[in-house]
């Protein structure tokens, strides 16, 4: 009886130690995994928010899905051109003299494609709907509007996923608390997003160490 209690308590002890160590290394494992997988999914919004902005410099509005925004990289391109400023004299009926005019003047140069422009011959723009790391195929949540706030009328978009989507295979209560995250050095909220439909913003709900992490690369 002794030695069956004492093999009890010793399968307890090892449980309990094993209970301790996974509290102190699950969050670390959970954090190295979530900014692995957090950094390409900003990464690929980034890109979206690229691509976003230019479709809207040449239609002045968003792309309403990612087949239109897809087939404009693929075909459109960027008018370059280039502002000077220039004079004249040009007789006044007023003070019937001739007067100085300064106008601007805005040269044509040519042409550049959006896709060479944007992605330096790359095609990942053709995947951008596809969010990395999902298990099942997800996709990128993206809608476009026009936000009407008075007599002002603005175009916005908004592509975000949820973070489960990334995190599927990581404990269930860490992705809880993580879902609940808002801070400053935090991805805030349940969804990983850029841009607002709700507000005039293209920004993303990541920390600034996430955009560090891209120029470093």
């Amino acid at each position: 009886m002794k030695t069956i209690i004492q093999i009890v308590l010793w399968v307890a002890c090892v449980g309990l130690a094993y209970a301790i160590y996974q509290s102190v290394t699950g969050p670390i494992q959970f954090n190295k995994v979530k900014e692995e997988r957090f950094g390409q999914v900003i990464a690929k919004l980034k890109d979206i928010r690229n691509a976003q902005e230019a479709y809207k410099t040449v239609n002045r509005k968003y792309a309403k899905d990612f087949n239109s925004l897809i087939k404009f990289i693929d075909t459109a391109e960027y008018t370059i051109t280039q502002q000077r400023d220039s004079s004249y004299m040009e007789f006044d009926k007023t003070y019937q003299i001739d007067l100085l005019k300064e106008v601007k003047i805005i040269d044509t140069l040519g042409t550049v494609s959006v896709k060479d422009s944007l992605f330096k011959g790359d095609n990942r723009y053709k995947t951008l709907m596809e969010v990395p790391f999902a298990q099942g195929g997800e996709k990128f949540e993206m809608k476009s509007d026009i936000l009407s706030k008075g007599n002002y009328k603005a175009p916005v978009f908004e592509a975000k996923v949820d973070k489960k989507v990334v995190l599927y295979d990581q404990p269930e209560d860490l992705l809880k608390k993580e879902k609940a995250e808002v801070g400053v050095e935090e991805v805030n909220g349940a969804y990983i997003k850029v841009g607002s439909i709700d507000e005039v913003s293209t920004s993303g709900n990541w920390p600034p160490i996430y955009d560090k992490k891209g120029e470093s690369k």
